[in-house]
């Protein structure tokens, strides 16, 4: 694609792999993989486009975390870790290419009806749903429309940015549920 077009203008990294347990039983291999696959790999995919948007001297990056980045849930130490990471290198690499007219900013989502939630019993669709204050669950088109805005030409001077797409959760919303993303 690069030979064809010569350009990079924008990067969506958007991973999610869970293995949910408790910190005191959670194996160490759920721990590195669940970095590896929601952290290490924004890294590569981050390192991989910068060159050309660095000559280039412009580009969208737009990494997707989670809201259990900023409100962790018990059982989920390794995913909640993974994505505060990427809302950190967010925000670090955001201050890396500014001066340069690249943008990096991160979109939380909070509970979505995707393949994550399906195997959710109905009680816990019915608690989770009532802690949103929407009463209700995102559709990924919703996140894609925030995905899109950030890539557009109209949000140049938003870089850094954490855009919580999450039905209005907030702080002192009583935990959330384990899948968020």
């Amino acid at each position: 694609m690069l030979q064809k077009h010569k350009r990079i203008d924008v990067l969506v990294n958007n991973a999610g792999k869970h293995e949910d347990s408790l910190l005191a039983n959670m194996p160490l291999s759920a721990w590195r993989q669940v970095l590896a696959a929601n952290l290490d790999s924004v890294f590569h995919g981050c390192q991989a486009v910068l060159p050309t948007m660095i000559s280039q001297r412009s580009g969208r990056i737009i990494n997707i975390a989670s809201l259990s980045a900023l409100l962790a849930p018990a059982g989920q130490t390794n995913y909640a870790a993974a994505k505060a990471g990427v809302v950190a290198l967010t925000q670090s690499l955001a201050k890396e290419v500014a001066r340069i007219g690249i943008t990096v900013n991160a979109v939380c989502p909070g509970y979505v009806e995707t393949g994550a939630l399906a195997s959710l019993k109905e009680e816990d669709r019915q608690a989770a749903q009532s802690r949103i204050p929407m009463r209700r669950f995102g559709r990924p088109e919703e996140i894609a429309a925030a995905v899109r805005f950030l890539a557009c030409p109209e949000a140049s001077y938003i870089t850094g940015s954490i855009l919580k797409v999450d039905g209005g959760i907030f702080n002192g919303t009583r935990e959330c549920s384990k899948r968020t993303n």
